[in-house]
């Protein structure tokens, strides 16, 4: 797969070191990844989860660091592309407005 916007990841991990690792394995396996659908992703992620927002489109949340942070992307199966979205804290995530930004 192909992840678009490594340097928003890179900002994540920034403002967010405790949470660097696992952003960089997400990466990493990403990277590698040839996910064709939710069930292969959750083969590596089983709690990754797909989410309906406001636009219509489905997202899907990834719980990392033990459920302390939601990372958000949004996966193109068929055009093998990650596009990373939002890295949020699980009380800011909580609120569900991120769903109406995207």
């Amino acid at each position: 797969m192909r992840v678009i916007a490594k340097p928003k990841l890179v900002e994540f991990m920034k403002k967010y070191p405790d949470a660097a690792a696992a952003l960089s394995i997400f990466y990493n396996r990403a990277k590698r990844a040839r996910w064709t659908a939710i069930d292969d992703v959750r083969t590596v992620y089983p709690s990754a989860d797909p989410v309906k927002v406001k636009s219509g489109r489905t997202v899907y949340v990834f719980n990392i660091r033990g459920n302390r942070y939601r990372f958000i992307c949004a996966i193109h199966f068929k055009r093998k592309k990650i596009f990373i979205r939002e890295f949020l804290t699980h009380a800011d995530y909580s609120k569900e407005d991120w769903k109406t930004r995207h």
